[in-house]
């Protein structure tokens, strides 16, 4: 019989490899950086984007296991005979633009999953890497802020709340219109630029809500952050209200409104107008 994964463990030991083989490379931003290409997931690659992916893909060789590895890098690749088994779903930088800049909110992002599906997803990782700070969930088991329970905000106020919007898109003139109505009712909008990060911020209610409606951000940016989400108790759905069950691969694009309880979700949601009533 095979012996059972302690995948917290190595998550861990992943973010740490992670840590140790970007040090040197945070020390040389400031020089030509190569061309690497275009990754799967459609952004230019940089070196340290891969370096970081190396550094989780040999420490989970290191444990001999099989796995489909989905990368906002690479796309899918296997390692192993059971490639089936267990899928391992990664940003490896989230934030690399920031990272790059100078900007200190980056982070690596980690799930594993028995299919290629959110909702599949039973261990996941967000760890800022900039500050020391690691987020971490299990199915069943809640999450983690530092190995210390987390739970999200119960302000049901949208005059108070601290709500974070992501309108990076070509596409701000169509989003726009479609939020009006919520940003007016918002005194504090925010977005730092690592979206899996930004959840987690929800996730312990350090923010309100977090919002993207852009079509544009990919599931490897959140599947680890949805489960700390849902293990935290907050809420994570469509910008229609439906439950998140999308496919696990670096071209799938996701919609979400995260809040950290049910009445601040269905306000904004109530605030939020359909593409087609927003022209």
């Amino acid at each position: 019989m095979r012996k059972e994964i302690s995948w917290l463990q190595i998550l861990i030991q992943c973010r740490s490899n992670i840590q140790e083989q970007i040090a040197p490379l945070l020390r040389k931003l400031d020089q030509p950086q190569p061309n690497l290409g275009i990754g799967a997931g459609g952004d230019p690659i940089k070196k340290i984007d891969m370096v970081a992916e190396n550094a989780i893909v040999n420490t989970l060789r290191k444990y001999e296991i099989s796995f489909t590895l989905i990368s906002e890098e690479s796309g899918a690749k296997e390692y192993g005979e059971k490639v089936d088994e267990c899928y391992v779903t990664t940003d490896p930088i989230d934030g690399t633009t920031n990272l790059m800049r100078g900007v200190p909110f980056y982070a690596t992002s980690i799930a594993i999953s028995t299919k290629p599906k959110l909702s599949k997803v039973h261990t996941a990782l967000v760890a800022d890497l900039f500050h020391g700070i690691t987020y971490t969930a299990q199915k069943g088991h809640g999450s983690c802020r530092n190995n210390q329970k987390i739970t999200p905000s119960n302000n049901v106020s949208l005059e108070d709340a601290v709500i974070g919007i992501d309108l990076n898109s070509y596409k701000v003139q169509r989003i726009v219109p479609q939020l009006t109505a919520l940003i007016e009712r918002t005194k504090h909008i925010r977005h730092f630029g690592a979206n899996a990060l930004e959840l987690c911020y929800v996730a312990d209610g350090t923010t309100d809500a977090f919002i993207d409606i852009r079509g544009k951000l990919r599931t490897t940016d959140v599947a680890a952050a949805w489960l700390i989400i849902e293990e935290a108790g907050a809420i994570m759905t469509t910008p229609d209200g439906k439950p998140l069950d999308i496919k696990l691969d670096p071209g799938e694009k996701v919609e979400f409104i995260a809040a950290g309880n049910h009445e601040m979700h269905k306000t904004i949601l109530s605030l939020i107008k359909p593409e087609k009533e927003a022209k």
